[in-house]
């Protein structure tokens, strides 16, 4: 059975920073497109960044990019989600999310607030 567990979440001032964490269990997370993804209130969810399957290479959201690192470390079957500069708006639950040829699964979800 696939698991994917956040860890990280938290309530953080504008401009600072925070590191989420995402385990995978029962898998490998070499072998998926691994995700992160946030959802905020009344709003769609929307894809953050992603590691595509068996590389290294990450991709982001323009609402992101130069701001938040997305790495993966096979060894530990995890991938995290380096955040600065954080905004008001980065305000969401954001949910890790491995992806391949129409198979997905979820975590449960981690709640980011950031608020002055």
């Amino acid at each position: 059975q696939v698991q994917l567990i956040e860890s990280g979440g938290g309530l953080v001032h504008p401009g600072g920073s925070l590191n989420l964490s995402c385990v995978a269990s029962g898998t490998s997370i070499y072998i998926w497109d691994m995700g992160w993804f946030r959802q905020a209130p009344g709003k769609q969810r929307e894809l953050v960044a992603r590691i595509v399957r068996k590389t290294d290479d990450a991709n982001y959201s323009d609402s992101v990019r130069g701001r938040f690192t997305m790495t993966r470390d096979v060894a530990k079957n995890t991938v995290y989600l380096h955040m600065n500069n954080l905004e008001i708006k980065d305000t969401a639950i954001y949910c890790c999310n491995a992806d391949f040829l129409n198979t997905e699964h979820w975590g449960q979800g981690t709640q980011i607030a950031v608020s002055s």
